[in-house]
């Protein structure tokens, strides 16, 4: 049986996932939860860590490399940030040691960008890059990142230079269930309704300051010419994601296209997004990317 090198683990707000992981990279076991940042501050991270560690048998002595917002400063310890431009390697080398541990714990810092016109932070986004693009990239790449807090990343022969965070996912959350809205949306099927969805993307891509007026349309459709409530969720859906491409794309697009990050639903809304708009993608999975990443980090801190 392969023997286990790390234990790579991806901490974020609400989401918790761990793997079990050998010297070429590949998973021995999986663990996930919603034990984030936000619970484990409250049950303790040390424990909550440690009973994922039994589960899978993980070693005594074997190393645990994190990324993610258990590194916040309202997290386990603050692992700080790497400021733009950022070369990916330098990520590498300012892991910070989680003290009191008997085995060897490290947290990667995130990455700051302290321009008072635009002061921006990530934190986990990193690891998915290194993973996605390596350590020395050559050329330019612009990287989306879709979640809760979506990314868009300009990376330059492996530095971060630039970057902004969109809170589109969040938003469609607050206005789907605390606006008006909820009611347009109430009772929408899991069916997708691709058409409506790309007809949205592309009114906000064209019209971005019309926003507002355009997410009101998901409810007088449907009072007017009764729209479904699948199709209210994808003209909200589109209208936020259609906003957020509109800024992204306005700083240029590379001749090789977007970089797009991202795994499941939020993968296939996205690839839908940028088809719309003709744009070409390259998709990587966030999940290899992110675990890619840490193996990456982990081989450079700890292989002699």
């Amino acid at each position: 049986m392969t023997e286990p090198a790390f234990v790579a683990v991806d901490w974020g707000t609400s989401s918790f996932r761990l793997w079990l992981v050998d010297r070429t990279g590949q998973v021995l076991a999986e663990r996930r939860s919603d034990e984030g940042m936000l619970a484990a501050a409250k049950a303790g991270f040390s424990g909550v860590l440690q009973a994922h560690l039994s589960a899978v048998a993980a070693p005594d002595r074997l190393p645990v490399l994190v990324c993610g917002m258990a590194g916040a400063k309202t997290g386990w310890i603050e692992a700080g940030y790497v400021d733009t431009p950022a070369p990916l390697a330098a990520v590498l080398k300012q892991a910070a040691r989680v003290p009191g541990e008997a085995r060897d714990i490290r947290i990667l810092p995130g990455i700051a960008q302290r321009d008072p016109k635009a002061p921006d932070v990530m934190r986990g986004e990193e690891t998915q890059l290194l993973g996605a693009l390596g350590l020395e990239a050559a050329g330019e790449a612009l990287v989306c990142m879709p979640g809760t807090h979506s990314k868009w990343v300009r990376v330059k022969n492996g530095a971060v230079e630039r970057f902004s965070t969109f809170m589109t996912g969040e938003l469609f959350s607050v206005v789907s269930r605390e606006t008006i809205l909820s009611l347009a949306v109430a009772g929408a099927d899991e069916a997708e309704d691709v058409a409506t969805f790309k007809a949205a993307v592309t009114e906000a891509f064209e019209a971005p300051a019309f926003a507002a007026n355009l997410l009101f349309t998901a409810r007088s459709r449907q009072l007017l010419f009764g729209a479904t409530p699948a199709a209210a969720r994808e003209t909200l859906s589109g209208t936020l994601i259609g906003a957020e491409l509109a800024a992204g794309l306005s700083i240029g697009l590379p001749k090789a296209g977007i970089t797009l990050i991202a795994s499941g639903r939020l993968a296939a809304l996205y690839r839908h997004a940028f088809d719309a708009l003709s744009v070409t993608v390259n998709p990587i999975d966030a999940d290899e990317a992110v675990r890619r990443g840490l193996s990456m980090a982990s081989a450079a801190i700890w292989t002699k």
